[in-house]
């Protein structure tokens, strides 16, 4: 068996989405604790600053608590942002089965403001299922909503 055959499947999860807003107004709403609060969950801790930590926290299952931890991982100031997304419990099968991902947002100008790139890497199928497809639906709703808050920013 050689090495390709050995690593697991992975998935991502892309969601593209052209928002009226200058790129320096998404990236505000992207990188503000309050307002990443509402359009996707309070952070704890957050600020957008290569290693820092900070978690979120969702609905706990099975042996895992619910929390999220992250590491941001690239600023580039109103161009990119990717942090780690790590939760989950080894004996846990479905939803909070063990999750080591990456959430990279990527904004670029484009008529008529800016075009935001969502692409949340690392899903290992077939043990992050579960996760793959309620998070990949959830950030379909989620997006949307970061430019709806973007709007009331401008």
């Amino acid at each position: 068996m050689n090495d390709t055959a050995r690593k697991p499947d992975t998935q991502d999860i892309v969601v593209d989405e052209i928002f009226p807003h200058a790129p320096e107004t998404i990236w505000k709403t992207l990188t503000t604790g309050a307002l990443i609060a509402r359009w996707l969950m309070p952070p704890t801790g957050f600020a957008p600053v290569k290693g820092n930590r900070f978690t979120y926290q969702t609905k706990a299952a099975g042996a895992w608590d619910g929390t999220i931890h992250c590491e941001v991982l690239e600023v580039i100031p109103n161009e990119r942002l990717a942090y780690s997304w790590k939760g989950g419990h080894d004996s846990n099968v479905g939803y909070g089965a063990p999750l080591d991902t990456i959430v990279t947002w990527s904004l670029s100008k484009a008529e008529p403001g800016t075009r935001v790139r969502l692409v949340h890497s690392g899903f290992v199928t077939p043990r992050n299922e579960s996760a793959l497809k309620t998070m990949g639906d959830g950030w379909k709703k989620v997006v949307p909503n970061l430019g709806k808050i973007a709007g009331e920013q401008d």
